[in-house]
């Protein structure tokens, strides 16, 4: 089979920046819907028409993927707003942030800890991989039609590169 709309696509996957530092693994295939909302446009595209065994490279560019850095989404918050035991790599939702803090900061991002200083805190809400060109390697594992459960969701279950931040500690996408 095909890869077309309204299918799933089990993929693996070497991700890596223009300077060849790899940035993610998948080693086991994850499955994505085609046409829904777990993949961008740019990757889709280039999947298109291939079958399970096709090897599928592309680069992406940032506004095609996590978008350009955006210096407005930097804040510098009073450390005293803080939990105690705060670390560089947290990471806070928009909508939960403690009371005291920017109330211009947008609430539907979510915002890493990227420095601790003893009197504040740099809170970025920028994705980790913003303004980032990216090369991916993939190889397409199997295709199958997607069920109407999948296609009504818009997902496979998946939304890897829907998700707005890495967990903190570790430095891969999933």
């Amino acid at each position: 089979m095909e890869i077309s709309q309204q299918c799933v696509v089990g993929l693996t996957w070497t991700l890596k920046d223009t300077l060849g530092e790899v940035l993610d693994v998948l080693d086991d295939p994850v499955e994505f819907l085609i046409g829904g909302d777990d993949l961008f446009d740019a990757i889709e595209a280039a999947l298109q028409g291939h079958e399970p065994g096709a090897r599928v490279q592309l680069q992406i560019e940032p506004e095609q993927a996590f978008g350009d850095f955006n210096d407005q989404l930097l804040f510098l918050e009073p450390r005293a707003l803080f939990p105690k035991e705060l670390e560089e790599g947290m990471t806070f939702d928009g909508a939960a942030l403690p009371a005291g803090t920017n109330p211009t900061m947008p609430r539907d991002a979510i915002y890493a800890v990227t420095e601790v200083y003893p009197e504040h805190v740099v809170l970025d809400g920028n994705h980790p991989l913003a303004g980032i060109a990216l090369r991916l390697d993939m190889t397409v594992r199997s295709v199958r039609e997607a069920t109407e459960e999948e296609i009504g969701r818009g997902s496979a279950g998946t939304g890897f590169f829907k998700l707005p931040s890495v967990a903190p500690g570790n430095d891969l996408l999933h």
